[in-house]
């Protein structure tokens, strides 16, 4: 019997029409259980009774600003007010702890937003203080003092300082407003409940104990890695000041009381020979003269990073480091485990005192933790019959007339050339580990702690 496939066809696509247009109706069909209009908005809100949200519909945020003091763990709803039928997962009169954000989901039919809710203590702090532009305060915090040093002859009865607070404070007397520094000058700085005084000092600096150098005009010109190195020694070791080398070719800065000088030079991407380091350092290379008296008169010098190119140019051998490279900041290299250098046989050197070591490797120096951001910028002499130069450890010290006191891998990463009669001492640190400035990340510093404390200790050991 022969099948008539076409009226099967015929049958079966009408009946796929006729379910198709059933669900079309069906779709149209108003239905009052689905409601896709709902307004879902926090209108308001209200914690401990006195404490408003700043609501942000844009972002959908909500932050209360607290007393900075205030116990945020246990806060009260009391005001919440929504659009007109909506619902939220928080109630009135509910118990917060808001040591962490909250969010808050807010219903209107089948439409739901939801939002951030969190508190901001009241914060009144002076974060950076500088004098005319050029001169950096030293910034005391827990004493609320913040000092700044001018050049011999500058006129402290007006002087005008740019003063950067944290968010939403007010300062008074006004930033960019000229002041009388002739004598200490209160500063206050407040916002909201939170409100503190600063006393600000200026003084002409005679002659410091120990002199931060770079190749930048002023402190805030100077790029991350430098300035991160650079408020450290002005926030941690007395009467320690900032210069330029040119400030030193002019003979502007007096180095009579001048212990050390410390220069650590950063350039993204590293410098890689002699060549390099005389297009990077022009301004260094100009202050030569100066800075070969400091050092024949008995004046130390700190060298790190690239600055280990220098003791070639002021009367040590004619040697610089032969193993160097470096990355940029933006592309910082993250660390999975925590570097080191070895310090075998120099572990009782001045340099490596009083660090935090690994109990079962304490000839290691650790300086980054798991997670820190790093350019291993590296300045060190690479050691080996392959290549370099310098076949051994004793072939190296005869032939650059330094001393050894630290190594990586074929490698002396951190050296000294001792003090004589006829001049000072220099520290040199060429390891890729010593490294001051990360990218922002939530890695909480613990081996890298050793690095301000390696510098202090150099410091230290030099103005012996």
């Amino acid at each position: 019997m022969k099948t008539n496939n076409k009226s099967r066809s015929t049958v079966f696509g009408l009946l796929l029409f006729a379910i198709c247009a059933t669900l079309l109706v069906g779709c149209n069909k108003p239905s009052s259980q689905f409601v896709l209009d709902g307004d879902c908005r926090i209108e308001a809100l209200t914690l401990d009774e006195q404490y408003p949200g700043l609501i942000d519909q844009t972002r959908r945020t909500i932050v209360v600003s607290i007393p900075e003091t205030y116990d945020e763990q246990d806060m009260v709803l009391t005001t919440l007010t929504l659009s007109e039928g909506a619902s939220a997962t928080l109630q009135q009169g509910e118990h917060l702890n808001l040591v962490a954000p909250r969010q808050i989901r807010v219903t209107n039919g089948n439409v739901f937003q939801e939002y951030t809710l969190s508190v901001k203590h009241d914060e009144a702090r002076i974060l950076a203080f500088v004098i005319n532009g050029q001169y950096t305060g030293v910034i005391n915090e827990s004493a609320h003092t913040i000092s700044v040093q001018v050049p011999v002859g500058t006129n402290l009865a007006s002087l005008t300082p740019t003063i950067t607070t944290t968010e939403g404070a007010t300062v008074s007397p006004a930033s960019g407003v000229p002041c009388d520094f002739t004598n200490p000058v209160d500063f206050t700085v407040t916002c909201n409940t939170a409100s503190y005084v600063y006393k600000v000092t200026v003084s002409e600096m005679a002659s410091p104990h120990a002199l931060y150098v770079g190749i930048a005009a002023t402190q805030q010109q100077l790029g991350q890695e430098e300035a991160a190195a650079c408020a450290w020694l002005l926030s941690n070791i007395e009467k320690a000041a900032y210069a330029s080398f040119t400030d030193l070719a002019n003979g502007s800065v007096d180095l009579s009381e001048c212990k050390v000088i410390w220069w650590h030079l950063h350039k993204d991407g590293g410098i890689d020979g002699k060549g390099q380091f005389e297009a990077n350092a022009a301004e260094a290379l100009a202050a030569v003269d100066q800075l070969k008296a400091y050092y024949q008169a008995g004046g130390n010098l700190l060298l790190t990073r690239y600055a280990t190119y220098l003791p070639a140019y002021i009367g040590e051998a004619d040697c610089v480091p032969n193993n160097c490279w470096g990355q940029n900041e933006a592309d910082a290299e993250t660390v999975s485990n925590p570097w080191s250098f070895n310090i075998a046989g120099k572990t009782d050197h001045a340099l490596w005192q009083n660090l935090v070591m690994k109990p079962d490797e304490l000839e290691s120096v650790f300086t980054c933790d798991a997670g820190y951001r790093i350019t291993n910028s590296t300045a060190q002499y690479h050691i080996g019959t392959d290549w370099g130069g310098y076949d051994d450890n004793e072939t190296w010290r005869q032939k650059t007339g330094a001393v050894d006191i630290a190594y990586g891998d074929k490698a002396i990463v951190a050296w000294e050339y001792l003090p004589t009669n006829e001049h000072g001492a220099i520290v040199c640190i060429g390891s890729g580990c010593y490294d001051w400035y990360t990218v922002a990340t939530d890695v909480a510093s613990y081996y890298h702690d050793n690095v301000a404390k390696i510098t202090e200790n150099a410091i230290n050991y030099l103005m012996q």
